[in-house]
């Protein structure tokens, strides 16, 4: 039976612009599995339970929201569509796809230093703030489980001392799945970070579209390559080499498992959009305005949105080919947006003989996703793992 602890986070109450965060984390045994001397041979399971109010990562720099006065300041483009909303705070029509690409294209030349983003009309859009918010915990997750292998210490609290003086020494490689034409894992991981990437996707479109943004910026040149999957079956077969070394691969993967089903997620976005408008006194006419318009913006290409199957089979072909490189990646990531699919991919871990599986739950307003991770390595492999990375 599997080890299942609880690590409770509690974050530190003030964001900050740095990779910064006092973190302090109590490991409990949850008290409804006897897991006492029945561990032996399997994976040992942990839970990252997020105890702050639904938000965003503590090193987040969007938990605030958005200042539009430095935004419209370093992104003229923006300003047409900011706007005060009804209780008299700027903000933009979220409705309006042009206006979200402004903002994203706007947060990124302010916050990340990269110019020129842009995709082309029809690929998917997303949300800045939630997608670094990815990447803060997968932070945490490579610092804090090398501060505890190293240590011997057997617990997982990291002080901020601690995050800076180690993490600053590391040189990550991270493999993004999936990347899309706006390549966003890999450009915020650049900046954020400082980790050099390679970036896969089905569609050639996607990568050049990654590669135009990145001959844009001399911060992001020599540290991202693309990599062209030709055999839409797979997922790292073709694109992990044998020489290539990932401390880390993340991935977003499509959730719908058809085109029905899809715009049927499209509509009730749409749906909810309309009604939240309603709900902050919007006009009547501006609410049919979001129905009509809102389709727009829920972009996405088919590789991007669904695929034979959807988030199950995609989570189970990636464990399922993740051991077939187990000592090429110290770990394997991936966003879950189903909580159902959980117990199935838990199932595919053990069978795969992963060693280690952990759950980060991540909270974002009301819409509540988590972080699957595991390593085929022991402990002491991941230690050295660490120590050798150069």
């Amino acid at each position: 039976m599997s080890v299942i602890l609880n690590i409770m986070i509690k974050p530190s109450s003030k964001p900050s612009r740095n990779p910064r965060a006092k973190q302090d984390r109590s490991p409990k045994k949850r008290t409804d599995r006897n897991s006492a001397g029945t561990n032996k041979g399997k994976a040992q399971e942990t839970r990252a339970v997020n105890t702050q109010k639904p938000g965003l990562h503590p090193r987040n720099l969007h938990r605030s929201g958005y200042d539009f006065d430095k935004l419209v300041e370093v992104s003229p483009a923006l300003t047409p569509y900011v706007r005060p909303n009804p209780y008299g705070n700027l903000s933009i029509d979220f409705a309006d796809p042009l206006a979200v690409k402004a903002l994203n294209s706007a947060l990124l030349k302010l916050d990340y230093q990269i110019d020129a983003w842009d995709i082309p009309q029809g690929f998917l859009c997303p949300p800045i703030p939630g997608r670094i918010d990815y990447l803060h915990y997968i932070a945490d997750l490579l610092i804090g489980i090398e501060a505890a292998d190293n240590s011997n210490q057997g617990d997982d609290s990291i002080s901020t001392c601690t995050f800076d003086a180690k993490f600053n020494k590391l040189k990550i490689k991270a493999l993004d799945i999936g990347t899309g034409a706006n390549g966003i894992y890999p450009l915020l991981g650049i900046q954020a970070y400082g980790w050099r990437f390679v970036a896969s996707d089905v569609d050639p479109l996607s990568l050049a579209n990654v590669n135009t943004i990145v001959e844009a910026n001399a911060c992001l040149q020599g540290k991202l390559e693309t990599r062209l999957q030709t055999d839409h079956q797979k997922v790292f077969h073709g694109i992990i080499q044998a020489d290539d070394r990932f401390d880390i691969t993340l991935c977003n993967p499509p959730f719908h498992s058809s085109l029905a089903e899809a715009s049927e997620g499209t509509q009730r976005k749409v749906k909810n959009l309309a009604a939240n408008r309603a709900a902050k006194g919007h006009k009547a006419q501006e609410v049919l305005l979001v129905k009509k318009g809102a389709e727009l913006n829920f972009g996405g290409q088919k590789a991007e949105l669904w695929c034979e199957g959807g988030e199950k089979r995609f989570l189970a072909d990636m464990i399922r080919e993740s051991k077939d490189f187990s000592t090429q990646c110290l770990w394997f990531t991936s966003l879950v947006s189903k909580k159902e699919n959980l117990q199935p991919s838990y199932a595919a871990l053990e069978k795969a003989g992963a060693v280690t599986v952990k759950t980060i739950d991540m909270a974002q307003g009301n819409k509540l996703t988590r972080v699957l991770a595991w390593s085929f390595l022991t402990p002491s492999q991941r230690g050295l793992w660490a120590k050798y990375r150069g």
